[in-house]
Protein backbone atom coordinates (compact mmCIF):
# COMPACT_ATOMS: atom_id res chain seq x y z
CA UNK A 1 0.00 0.00 0.00
CA UNK A 2 1.39 3.56 -1.06
CA UNK A 3 1.62 5.95 2.39
CA UNK A 4 -0.91 8.94 2.22
CA UNK A 5 0.46 10.77 5.13
CA UNK A 6 3.70 9.55 5.94
CA UNK A 7 7.02 10.61 4.93
CA UNK A 8 10.37 8.70 5.25
CA UNK A 9 10.53 10.60 8.32
CA UNK A 10 7.06 10.92 10.41
CA UNK A 11 4.37 13.58 8.64
CA UNK A 12 6.38 17.09 8.13
CA UNK A 13 4.99 19.98 6.33
CA UNK A 14 4.41 23.82 6.96
CA UNK A 15 2.00 24.31 9.67
CA UNK A 16 -1.43 25.63 8.86
CA UNK A 17 -1.55 23.67 5.25
CA UNK A 18 -1.89 20.47 4.63
CA UNK A 19 -2.61 17.81 7.39
CA UNK A 20 -0.10 19.65 9.72
CA UNK A 21 -3.24 21.78 11.91
CA UNK A 22 -4.30 21.05 14.73
CA UNK A 23 -7.83 19.40 14.06
CA UNK A 24 -5.99 16.53 11.80
CA UNK A 25 -3.17 15.96 14.72
CA UNK A 26 -5.74 15.34 16.99
CA UNK A 27 -7.34 12.55 14.96
CA UNK A 28 -3.32 11.57 14.47
CA UNK A 29 -3.16 11.43 18.25
CA UNK A 30 -6.26 9.13 18.56
CA UNK A 31 -5.18 6.45 15.73
CA UNK A 32 -1.80 6.20 17.28
CA UNK A 33 -3.47 5.46 20.29
CA UNK A 34 -6.11 3.16 19.02
CA UNK A 35 -2.98 1.59 17.21
CA UNK A 36 -0.54 1.39 19.19
CA UNK A 37 -1.75 1.02 22.48
CA UNK A 38 -4.71 0.07 23.03
CA UNK A 39 -4.23 -2.58 21.00
CA UNK A 40 -1.96 -4.11 23.24
CA UNK A 41 -4.48 -6.29 25.12
CA UNK A 42 -3.14 -5.17 28.43
CA UNK A 43 -5.91 -2.29 29.21
CA UNK A 44 -4.78 1.16 29.25
CA UNK A 45 -1.85 2.51 26.97
CA UNK A 46 0.82 5.08 28.02
CA UNK A 47 2.71 7.27 25.44
CA UNK A 48 5.03 9.65 25.57
CA UNK A 49 4.99 13.11 23.94
CA UNK A 50 8.00 15.31 23.48
CA UNK A 51 8.98 18.45 21.55
CA UNK A 52 11.32 20.93 20.24
CA UNK A 53 11.46 24.93 20.77
CA UNK A 54 8.94 26.05 17.72
CA UNK A 55 5.80 27.92 18.91
CA UNK A 56 3.81 25.52 17.27
CA UNK A 57 4.93 23.12 19.45
CA UNK A 58 2.57 23.66 21.99
CA UNK A 59 -0.49 23.54 19.70
CA UNK A 60 0.34 20.08 18.30
CA UNK A 61 1.21 19.16 21.55
CA UNK A 62 -2.49 20.05 23.12
CA UNK A 63 -3.82 18.07 19.98
CA UNK A 64 -2.03 15.12 19.86
CA UNK A 65 -2.87 14.99 24.15
CA UNK A 66 -6.68 15.83 23.67
CA UNK A 67 -6.56 12.94 21.03
CA UNK A 68 -4.82 9.85 22.94
CA UNK A 69 -6.54 10.88 26.09
CA UNK A 70 -10.14 10.50 23.67
CA UNK A 71 -8.46 6.98 22.50
CA UNK A 72 -8.17 5.89 26.38
CA UNK A 73 -4.36 6.56 26.55
CA UNK A 74 -2.31 7.72 28.99
CA UNK A 75 -0.32 10.38 28.37
CA UNK A 76 3.28 11.52 29.75
CA UNK A 77 4.64 15.27 28.56
CA UNK A 78 8.34 15.61 28.37
CA UNK A 79 8.30 19.06 27.54
CA UNK A 80 11.39 20.07 25.12
CA UNK A 81 13.64 17.09 23.99
CA UNK A 82 15.71 15.56 21.52
CA UNK A 83 14.46 13.63 19.74
CA UNK A 84 16.71 10.50 20.55
CA UNK A 85 16.03 10.98 24.10
CA UNK A 86 12.45 10.12 23.83
CA UNK A 87 13.46 7.07 22.06
CA UNK A 88 15.10 6.57 25.05
CA UNK A 89 12.62 7.78 27.30
CA UNK A 90 9.78 5.59 25.48
CA UNK A 91 12.13 2.23 26.40
CA UNK A 92 13.07 3.02 30.08
CA UNK A 93 9.56 4.19 30.69
CA UNK A 94 7.96 1.10 29.65
CA UNK A 95 5.90 2.73 27.16
CA UNK A 96 3.59 1.64 24.12
CA UNK A 97 4.99 4.62 22.30
CA UNK A 98 7.06 7.66 22.04
CA UNK A 99 5.85 10.84 19.56
CA UNK A 100 8.09 14.12 18.59
CA UNK A 101 6.65 17.24 17.50
CA UNK A 102 9.42 18.60 15.45
CA UNK A 103 10.61 19.35 11.90
CA UNK A 104 14.05 18.44 12.58
CA UNK A 105 16.43 20.92 10.61
CA UNK A 106 13.53 22.72 8.93
CA UNK A 107 12.83 26.11 9.81
CA UNK A 108 10.22 27.40 12.32
CA UNK A 109 7.55 27.93 10.20
CA UNK A 110 7.41 24.15 9.94
CA UNK A 111 6.89 20.67 11.62
CA UNK A 112 6.32 17.77 12.34
CA UNK A 113 5.58 14.10 13.90
CA UNK A 114 7.70 11.27 14.60
CA UNK A 115 6.76 8.10 16.61
CA UNK A 116 8.69 5.47 18.40
CA UNK A 117 7.68 1.87 18.86
CA UNK A 118 8.27 0.68 22.43
CA UNK A 119 11.65 -0.67 21.72
CA UNK A 120 12.41 3.06 20.85
CA UNK A 121 12.73 2.40 17.21
CA UNK A 122 10.98 4.07 14.38
CA UNK A 123 7.97 2.44 13.39
CA UNK A 124 7.62 -0.59 10.64
CA UNK A 125 5.74 0.13 7.54
CA UNK A 126 3.02 -2.28 8.20
CA UNK A 127 2.24 0.16 11.76
CA UNK A 128 2.21 3.50 9.38
CA UNK A 129 -0.47 1.83 7.36
CA UNK A 130 -2.70 0.52 10.15
CA UNK A 131 -2.48 4.14 11.55
CA UNK A 132 -3.80 5.38 8.32
CA UNK A 133 -6.23 3.18 7.96
CA UNK A 134 -7.63 4.22 11.11
CA UNK A 135 -7.27 8.00 10.29
CA UNK A 136 -9.91 6.93 7.70
CA UNK A 137 -12.64 6.12 10.54
CA UNK A 138 -14.65 8.74 12.65
CA UNK A 139 -12.89 9.71 15.70
CA UNK A 140 -15.32 8.06 18.60
CA UNK A 141 -14.45 9.07 22.24
CA UNK A 142 -14.17 6.25 25.05
CA UNK A 143 -16.43 6.58 27.67
CA UNK A 144 -15.94 9.22 30.52
CA UNK A 145 -14.47 6.07 32.94
CA UNK A 146 -11.93 5.46 30.43
CA UNK A 147 -10.29 8.55 29.11
CA UNK A 148 -7.06 8.68 29.57
CA UNK A 149 -4.53 10.80 32.14
CA UNK A 150 -1.94 13.03 31.67
CA UNK A 151 1.19 14.13 33.58
CA UNK A 152 4.24 15.70 33.42
CA UNK A 153 7.44 14.01 33.65
CA UNK A 154 9.80 16.84 35.54
CA UNK A 155 13.09 14.86 35.47
CA UNK A 156 12.92 13.50 32.01
CA UNK A 157 16.01 16.00 30.98
CA UNK A 158 18.35 14.90 34.24
CA UNK A 159 16.96 11.32 32.99
CA UNK A 160 18.73 11.44 29.70
CA UNK A 161 21.49 13.66 30.76
CA UNK A 162 22.73 10.69 33.04
CA UNK A 163 22.36 8.02 29.67
CA UNK A 164 24.31 10.12 27.71
CA UNK A 165 27.32 10.52 30.50
CA UNK A 166 26.63 6.73 31.11
CA UNK A 167 27.86 4.85 27.64
CA UNK A 168 31.02 6.67 28.32
CA UNK A 169 33.43 4.26 29.71
CA UNK A 170 34.04 4.66 33.41
CA UNK A 171 37.18 7.36 34.40
CA UNK A 172 36.24 8.80 30.68
CA UNK A 173 37.17 12.36 31.06
CA UNK A 174 36.99 15.84 28.81
CA UNK A 175 38.96 17.54 31.45
CA UNK A 176 41.31 20.32 29.35
CA UNK A 177 39.27 19.86 26.35
CA UNK A 178 37.55 24.03 25.36
CA UNK A 179 34.23 23.04 23.58
CA UNK A 180 32.10 25.14 21.72
CA UNK A 181 28.26 23.70 21.31
CA UNK A 182 25.98 24.91 19.32
CA UNK A 183 22.50 23.96 19.93
CA UNK A 184 20.80 25.27 17.22
CA UNK A 185 17.83 27.35 19.65
CA UNK A 186 16.86 23.42 19.49
CA UNK A 187 15.41 20.76 21.82
CA UNK A 188 19.20 20.54 23.16
CA UNK A 189 19.40 23.61 24.43
CA UNK A 190 19.24 22.60 27.86
CA UNK A 191 20.47 18.93 27.82
CA UNK A 192 23.72 19.08 25.23
CA UNK A 193 25.86 21.58 27.31
CA UNK A 194 25.21 20.07 30.53
CA UNK A 195 26.64 16.71 29.37
CA UNK A 196 30.00 17.68 28.23
CA UNK A 197 29.90 20.15 31.08
CA UNK A 198 29.45 17.01 33.76
CA UNK A 199 32.13 15.31 31.76
CA UNK A 200 34.67 17.97 32.38
CA UNK A 201 34.87 19.97 29.62
CA UNK A 202 34.68 23.81 29.67
CA UNK A 203 31.94 24.60 27.46
CA UNK A 204 30.78 27.35 25.36
CA UNK A 205 27.17 26.92 24.35
CA UNK A 206 25.79 28.78 21.20
CA UNK A 207 21.90 28.56 20.03
CA UNK A 208 20.50 28.08 23.77
CA UNK A 209 18.14 30.68 23.71
CA UNK A 210 15.09 29.68 21.80
CA UNK A 211 11.99 31.80 21.03
CA UNK A 212 9.86 29.52 19.26
CA UNK A 213 11.30 31.69 16.24
CA UNK A 214 14.91 30.98 16.03
CA UNK A 215 15.73 27.36 15.76
CA UNK A 216 18.17 26.14 13.29
CA UNK A 217 18.42 30.10 12.20
CA UNK A 218 21.98 31.02 11.23
CA UNK A 219 23.03 28.04 13.74
CA UNK A 220 23.01 24.70 14.28
CA UNK A 221 24.32 21.79 11.98
CA UNK A 222 22.81 23.37 9.09
CA UNK A 223 24.53 26.53 9.02
CA UNK A 224 27.44 25.91 10.50
CA UNK A 225 29.55 29.51 10.01
CA UNK A 226 28.61 30.74 13.44
CA UNK A 227 29.97 27.90 15.15
CA UNK A 228 33.34 27.98 12.99
CA UNK A 229 33.68 31.55 13.84
CA UNK A 230 33.22 30.97 17.58
CA UNK A 231 36.03 28.27 17.42
CA UNK A 232 38.60 30.56 16.19
CA UNK A 233 37.71 33.34 18.22
CA UNK A 234 37.78 31.04 21.21
CA UNK A 235 40.48 29.35 20.47
CA UNK A 236 38.50 26.24 21.30
CA UNK A 237 39.49 22.38 20.55
CA UNK A 238 36.63 21.79 18.85
CA UNK A 239 32.91 22.89 17.88
CA UNK A 240 30.08 20.75 18.30
CA UNK A 241 26.60 21.56 15.85
CA UNK A 242 23.48 20.02 16.46
CA UNK A 243 20.60 20.54 14.50
CA UNK A 244 17.20 21.60 16.13
CA UNK A 245 15.80 17.89 17.31
CA UNK A 246 19.47 16.77 18.25
CA UNK A 247 19.43 13.82 16.15
CA UNK A 248 22.32 15.26 13.57
CA UNK A 249 25.88 16.64 14.90
CA UNK A 250 28.39 18.13 12.65
CA UNK A 251 32.07 18.68 14.17
CA UNK A 252 34.45 21.96 13.05
CA UNK A 253 38.23 21.39 14.09
CA UNK A 254 40.53 23.61 15.83
CA UNK A 255 41.23 25.36 12.19
CA UNK A 256 37.09 26.31 11.75
CA UNK A 257 37.25 23.82 8.84
CA UNK A 258 33.55 21.77 9.01
CA UNK A 259 33.68 17.80 9.27
CA UNK A 260 30.22 16.04 8.53
CA UNK A 261 29.13 12.72 9.25
CA UNK A 262 30.99 10.91 6.65
CA UNK A 263 34.14 12.13 7.89
CA UNK A 264 33.06 11.36 11.27
CA UNK A 265 31.99 8.09 10.34
CA UNK A 266 35.59 7.59 9.80
CA UNK A 267 37.21 8.86 12.86
CA UNK A 268 34.93 6.50 14.86
CA UNK A 269 36.34 3.53 13.17
CA UNK A 270 39.99 4.63 13.88
CA UNK A 271 38.99 5.17 17.59
CA UNK A 272 37.06 1.41 17.82
CA UNK A 273 40.30 -0.05 15.93
CA UNK A 274 43.06 1.93 18.04
CA UNK A 275 40.65 0.54 21.32
CA UNK A 276 41.13 -3.13 19.76
CA UNK A 277 37.03 -3.52 19.69
CA UNK A 278 35.89 -5.36 16.20
CA UNK A 279 34.17 -3.26 13.62
CA UNK A 280 33.29 -5.50 10.87
CA UNK A 281 31.25 -2.95 8.95
CA UNK A 282 30.20 0.54 8.24
CA UNK A 283 26.53 1.54 6.91
CA UNK A 284 26.16 4.56 4.55
CA UNK A 285 23.80 6.01 2.20
CA UNK A 286 23.42 6.76 -1.45
CA UNK A 287 25.02 10.03 -0.57
CA UNK A 288 28.27 8.98 1.57
CA UNK A 289 31.60 9.96 0.01
CA UNK A 290 32.86 7.82 -2.06
CA UNK A 291 36.62 8.71 -0.32
CA UNK A 292 34.90 7.18 2.77
CA UNK A 293 34.33 3.79 1.30
CA UNK A 294 37.49 3.49 -0.17
CA UNK A 295 39.12 4.54 2.75
CA UNK A 296 37.04 2.27 5.09
CA UNK A 297 37.79 -0.56 2.58
CA UNK A 298 42.03 0.26 3.27
CA UNK A 299 41.34 0.05 7.29
CA UNK A 300 39.81 -3.74 6.19
CA UNK A 301 36.30 -1.95 7.18
CA UNK A 302 33.18 -3.42 5.08
CA UNK A 303 30.75 -0.64 3.97
CA UNK A 304 27.28 -1.18 2.37
CA UNK A 305 24.75 1.64 1.33
CA UNK A 306 21.17 2.45 2.49
CA UNK A 307 18.48 4.27 0.40
CA UNK A 308 18.84 8.18 2.15
CA UNK A 309 16.98 8.07 5.67
CA UNK A 310 18.28 6.78 8.69
CA UNK A 311 15.15 4.24 9.11
CA UNK A 312 16.96 2.56 5.95
CA UNK A 313 20.08 2.83 7.46
CA UNK A 314 18.76 1.08 10.53
CA UNK A 315 17.12 -1.51 8.84
CA UNK A 316 20.70 -2.44 6.60
CA UNK A 317 22.50 -2.36 10.27
CA UNK A 318 20.23 -4.62 11.80
CA UNK A 319 20.42 -6.68 8.40
CA UNK A 320 24.29 -7.21 8.37
CA UNK A 321 25.04 -7.20 12.32
CA UNK A 322 26.41 -4.03 11.84
CA UNK A 323 26.64 -1.59 14.62
CA UNK A 324 27.77 1.53 12.72
CA UNK A 325 25.83 3.62 10.44
CA UNK A 326 25.38 7.08 9.40
CA UNK A 327 24.72 10.00 7.04
CA UNK A 328 26.44 12.66 5.68
CA UNK A 329 24.24 14.89 7.54
CA UNK A 330 25.47 13.96 10.57
CA UNK A 331 22.60 11.67 11.61
CA UNK A 332 24.77 8.92 13.38
CA UNK A 333 23.32 5.42 14.46
CA UNK A 334 25.58 3.88 17.37
CA UNK A 335 23.34 0.79 17.88
CA UNK A 336 25.92 -0.36 20.90
CA UNK A 337 23.93 2.10 23.31
CA UNK A 338 21.65 3.94 21.88
CA UNK A 339 18.36 2.70 19.06
CA UNK A 340 18.42 5.88 16.60
CA UNK A 341 20.12 8.19 15.66
CA UNK A 342 21.77 10.50 18.60
CA UNK A 343 23.95 13.93 18.21
CA UNK A 344 25.26 13.92 21.66
CA UNK A 345 26.11 10.41 21.68
CA UNK A 346 27.33 10.54 18.26
CA UNK A 347 29.73 13.33 19.87
CA UNK A 348 30.70 11.90 22.54
CA UNK A 349 31.82 8.50 20.61
CA UNK A 350 33.90 10.69 18.45
CA UNK A 351 35.59 12.80 21.54
CA UNK A 352 36.31 9.19 22.85
CA UNK A 353 37.62 8.00 19.76
CA UNK A 354 40.19 11.19 19.46
CA UNK A 355 41.17 10.87 23.09
CA UNK A 356 41.66 6.76 22.31
CA UNK A 357 44.30 8.12 19.15
CA UNK A 358 46.18 10.86 20.94
CA UNK A 359 45.02 13.04 18.12
CA UNK A 360 43.29 16.62 17.24
CA UNK A 361 40.29 16.17 14.37
CA UNK A 362 42.39 17.40 11.83
CA UNK A 363 45.27 14.76 12.71
CA UNK A 364 42.70 11.88 12.98
CA UNK A 365 41.16 12.92 9.48
CA UNK A 366 45.02 12.82 7.78
CA UNK A 367 44.21 9.57 5.79
CA UNK A 368 40.61 10.63 4.74
CA UNK A 369 40.85 12.75 1.40
CA UNK A 370 37.41 13.72 0.68
CA UNK A 371 36.57 13.93 -3.33
CA UNK A 372 34.51 17.11 -4.26
CA UNK A 373 30.77 16.76 -3.67
CA UNK A 374 28.27 19.28 -4.86
CA UNK A 375 24.39 18.86 -4.06
CA UNK A 376 22.13 21.51 -4.74
CA UNK A 377 18.30 21.66 -3.99
CA UNK A 378 15.85 22.48 -6.71
CA UNK A 379 12.63 23.77 -4.59
CA UNK A 380 9.37 21.86 -6.44
CA UNK A 381 5.76 23.20 -6.62
CA UNK A 382 4.50 19.85 -8.38
CA UNK A 383 5.63 16.44 -8.86
CA UNK A 384 8.76 15.87 -10.70
CA UNK A 385 8.80 12.78 -12.73
CA UNK A 386 13.28 11.55 -12.38
CA UNK A 387 12.31 9.48 -15.32
CA UNK A 388 11.59 12.34 -17.29
CA UNK A 389 13.39 12.37 -21.11
CA UNK A 390 15.70 15.36 -20.02
CA UNK A 391 16.49 14.56 -16.65
CA UNK A 392 17.58 11.03 -17.49
CA UNK A 393 19.20 12.70 -20.92
CA UNK A 394 21.29 14.84 -18.32
CA UNK A 395 21.72 12.13 -15.76
CA UNK A 396 23.41 9.72 -18.89
CA UNK A 397 25.46 12.60 -20.14
CA UNK A 398 26.98 13.68 -16.74
CA UNK A 399 28.42 10.34 -16.20
CA UNK A 400 30.23 9.93 -19.34
CA UNK A 401 32.14 12.82 -18.56
CA UNK A 402 32.72 11.72 -15.23
CA UNK A 403 34.09 8.79 -17.04
CA UNK A 404 33.89 6.24 -14.14
CA UNK A 405 35.40 8.72 -11.62
CA UNK A 406 32.55 10.25 -9.43
CA UNK A 407 28.89 9.64 -9.15
CA UNK A 408 25.62 11.35 -9.90
CA UNK A 409 22.40 10.92 -7.87
CA UNK A 410 18.99 12.94 -8.18
CA UNK A 411 16.29 11.97 -5.80
CA UNK A 412 13.28 13.84 -3.95
CA UNK A 413 13.68 14.65 -0.59
CA UNK A 414 11.63 12.57 1.96
CA UNK A 415 11.56 15.52 3.90
CA UNK A 416 11.15 18.71 2.10
CA UNK A 417 9.58 19.91 -1.32
CA UNK A 418 12.75 19.71 -3.19
CA UNK A 419 14.48 17.48 -5.61
CA UNK A 420 18.44 16.76 -4.64
CA UNK A 421 21.11 16.96 -7.33
CA UNK A 422 24.03 15.79 -5.87
CA UNK A 423 27.58 15.55 -8.14
CA UNK A 424 30.78 13.58 -6.99
CA UNK A 425 34.02 13.27 -8.65
CA UNK A 426 37.40 13.54 -8.74
CA UNK A 427 37.54 17.07 -10.66
CA UNK A 428 36.01 19.83 -8.39
CA UNK A 429 35.62 22.29 -11.49
CA UNK A 430 33.94 19.41 -13.63
CA UNK A 431 31.13 18.24 -10.66
CA UNK A 432 30.60 22.06 -9.96
CA UNK A 433 29.66 22.47 -13.68
CA UNK A 434 28.08 19.18 -14.12
CA UNK A 435 25.40 19.98 -10.85
CA UNK A 436 24.53 23.49 -11.88
CA UNK A 437 23.82 21.72 -15.38
CA UNK A 438 21.32 19.13 -13.82
CA UNK A 439 19.83 21.41 -11.39
CA UNK A 440 19.19 23.86 -14.33
CA UNK A 441 17.43 20.36 -16.81
CA UNK A 442 15.45 19.38 -13.39
CA UNK A 443 14.27 23.23 -12.92
CA UNK A 444 13.48 23.49 -16.65
CA UNK A 445 11.30 19.72 -16.17
CA UNK A 446 9.40 21.65 -13.57
CA UNK A 447 7.52 23.51 -16.44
Amino acid sequence: MTRRYFGTDGIRGHVGSGIITPDFVLKLGWAVGRVLARGHGKGRGLVLIGKDTRISGYMFESALEAGLVAAGVDVRLLGPMPTPAIAYLTRTLHADAGIVISASHNPFHDNGIKFFSAEGSKLPDEVELAIEAELEKPLQTVDSRELGKVRRIADAAGRYIEFCKNTMPTGFSLAGVNLVVDCAHGAAYQVAPAVFAELGATVHALGVAPDGLNINDGVGSTDPAALAAAVQERKADLGIGLDGDGDRVIFVDRHGHVVDGDQLLYVMVRGLQAMGEPCPGVVGTQMTNLAVELALQSLGVGFARAKVGDRYVKALMEEKDWLLGGESSGHIICSDVTTTGDGIIAALKVLHALSELGESLDQALQGLVMFPQVMINVRTHAPVALSHPAIVAAQSDAERQLDGKGRVLLRASGTEPVIRVMVEGEQGELVQSLAGQLAAVVQSAMG
